[in-house]
């Protein structure tokens, strides 16, 4: 079998539907939990299935950005991972960098190449190294999440606005970590990159100008679609 049969294999669907189930009942559990608890405190049932439908309806859009991402994905990586890993726990950034570090490291110029070459060896690697290094995250939540909340709230309630601009500005750094990685790879991957930046403030502008303060939650999705399409442009144009 090849990389991409192995990716896309019943027995593949087969393991992550069972995962998928699983996770769907425990956040059903905790949500009859949290309901009873919300109960218990006094809350009344209206507030309750309130607070249940608006979040429910406020998930809807951010999830068209990770629905986007799931295609992009599942391009090279198969169906079932794809739809395993962002459903879980992990991001579209992550999850391509994590196999693109295989793949380059196996000697293949990106996991695109890998997927073409069809090597069946790499695939258990792919989805290890993509699972156990998320869990540095995890483990470093549990570890030093409270502590640094703490840290951080203090700064807030110490410096005012400058404690929050200082939290906004290293929630930034975090993700822009990401971005000297993406730059270095060639020209096209720069242009897309400056390309979502321009789609990022021509949103920012609309929303200032027009009061359409809606079209905030529609930003990442917007971009993701306009950034991936305006990629096949720069292949044409760069190479």
């Amino acid at each position: 079998m090849t990389f991409n049969e192995i990716m896309n294999s019943p027995l593949l669907y087969a393991l992550v539907g069972a995962g998928i189930v699983y996770i769907l009942i425990f956040c059903i559990i905790t949500l009859r939990k949290a309901y009873r608890h919300g109960l218990e405190i006094g809350l009344t049932k209206e507030k309750l299935k309130t607070a249940i439908t608006s979040s429910a309806i406020y998930s809807i859009v951010p999830s068209i950005s990770i629905v986007i991402g799931l295609f992009s994905l599942a391009a090279v990586l198969g169906v079932p991972w794809s739809w395993f890993r962002l459903s879980v726990v992990g991001s579209v950034t992550y999850e391509l960098m994590a196999a693109d570090m295989v793949a380059t490291g196996a000697g293949y110029e990106s996991i695109a190449a890998l997927n073409a070459a069809g090597d069946a060896s790499i695939v258990g690697t792919v989805m290890f190294v993509m699972s156990i290094c998320i869990l540095g995250g995890i483990v470093g939540v549990l570890i030093f999440g409270k502590r640094v909340q703490t840290s951080l709230q203090k700064a807030k309630n110490t410096h005012g606005a400058m404690g929050a601009l200082l939290t906004g500005v290293l929630s930034l750094a975090i993700i822009e970590a990401f971005l000297p990685i993406q730059i270095m790879k060639g020209p096209v991957y720069l242009a897309v990159v400056v390309t979502s930046c321009v789609i990022v403030m021509i949103h920012m502008a609309v929303i200032k100008k027009f009061k359409i303060l809606w079209l905030r939650n529609f930003v990442m999705a917007d971009t993701l679609l306009l950034g991936m399409a305006s990629s096949l442009l720069w292949v044409r144009i760069l190479g």
